[in-house]
């Protein structure tokens, strides 16, 4: 039988794409509680569902201005994480892998977020925007619409891109999600018309494979190139010209926002979040971005003769 030490590098997808923190301490309370839940023979989703729950009530509390409030915010988000590594380590463990199981993880982090960015517009609405003597009000919820609909969604999908790409030529294509539109809307459209479920998440889920794609045009013709002449050199130069940055994706996924939510609701400032998703965040992004396109031209124009040298 597996030790606990064993089970938790399974956990692991690879060295080059988890995070510190991850490492020594949410994966670890993770598949703690996944070890507890799996003896009560207590399925993935329902673990899943009670992460929405958790991140939603973290969003209210964070509506409050008072310390301990904020406090309840941070460890109701903090427990929400750890539910939701929970809820994929179990799956992995029990093979209890479920089309509601996926739309359910993709939907709970956006609803934790949906909700933080709710209560930051609440809380700030009757307060008045810094050195001046004008209500936040609808500034506020603008604000806050930009932060999240504008910059955080498209940090997010596309850092998540190009941590499945790294893994992809890393690890193959079972060591990766790395899927595609056409592949997905394929599988749409062979669904029943009365498979409504299915439908809507293979529908939703195509549309964000294309929304990732229409933005690396460069990486879409070399992976179009490389697939056809699969060279070992162009393969190991993306890996290791991928690999610094990968501590991009993982600022732009949860934990540097989680960090950040924290110290700027607890400090009595939370338009700072939002403001550095438009500016600090979205300068990574931009970065993260432009060096991935220039390294897939860089290989795509890159003579594939290299393995001969």
């Amino acid at each position: 039988m597996a030790t606990f030490k064993e089970l938790l590098k399974l956990s692991f997808k690879s060295e080059d794409t988890e995070e510190w923190l991850d490492v020594h301490f949410t994966r670890p309370i993770g598949l703690a509680f996944a070890l507890l839940w799996n003896k009560f023979d207590i399925h993935p989703n329902v673990i899943t569902i009670l992460s929405i729950f958790l991140g939603v009530g973290a969003g209210w509390m964070f509506h409050y201005t008072d310390l301990w409030s904020n406090v309840a915010g941070v460890l109701l988000l903090m427990f929400a994480n750890f539910c939701d590594s929970t809820d994929g380590q179990m799956a992995r463990l029990t093979g209890k892998k479920t089309l509601i199981g996926r739309m359910l993880d993709g939907f709970s982090g956006d609803v934790w977020f949906f909700a933080i960015y709710i209560g930051i517009v609440v809380r700030l609405w009757n307060q008045n925007i810094p050195f001046t003597n004008i209500h936040w009000g609808f500034w506020g919820f603008l604000l806050c619409a930009v932060a999240g609909f504008g910059f955080h969604s498209k940090q997010s999908s596309l850092a998540d891109y190009y941590r499945q790409i790294h893994l992809y030529f890393l690890l193959g294509k079972e060591g990766s999600e790395l899927d595609n539109y056409e592949q997905q809307r394929k599988i749409y459209e062979s669904l029943p018309k009365n498979d409504y479920l299915s439908r809507v998440f293979y529908y939703n889920y195509a549309n964000y494979c294309k929304s990732q794609e229409d933005r690396t045009p460069y990486f879409q013709r070399f992976f179009r190139q490389w697939k056809e002449e699969p060279f070992e050199s162009h393969r190991q130069l993306l890996i290791t010209n991928s690999r610094p940055l990968m501590k991009y994706t993982n600022l732009l996924t949860f934990n540097s926002r989680a960090i950040t939510i924290y110290i700027t609701c607890l400090l009595g400032c939370p338009w700072v979040y939002p403001l550095l998703e438009i500016t600090v965040f979205q300068a990574m992004y931009v970065y993260m971005h432009r060096t991935h396109e220039q390294l897939s031209y860089y290989l795509m124009i890159t003579p594939a003769n290299l393995d001969n040298d």
